[in-house]
């Protein structure tokens, strides 16, 4: 009986530590992917620093401080720092 509630313990413990938090995280980039305007201040997963020009439903383009237009994943968006 013993071993089972150590069980069941380590569980909620990795659940409560590991598990729900990544849980949280991920929808909060699925949310933060969903919100993507035109005109939004981001930052992408390989650190480049631009705005979006054009959004579409996989692409965004981005415009950066050279006027250079760049097309990116839309799941490359790292965050939005509109104002930050």
């Amino acid at each position: 009986m013993e071993a089972i509630i150590m069980l069941v313990l380590m569980f909620a413990i990795f659940y409560f530590l590991l598990i729900r938090p990544q849980q949280k995280r991920q929808k909060q980039v699925r949310e933060m992917h969903a919100n993507l305007q035109k005109g939004d201040q981001i930052i992408t997963i390989g650190g480049l620093h631009g705005t979006i020009d054009a959004i579409d439903e996989n692409k965004v383009v981005v415009i950066t401080d050279g006027a250079q237009k760049l097309t990116f994943d839309r799941n490359s968006v790292r965050e939005v720092v509109n104002g930050d």
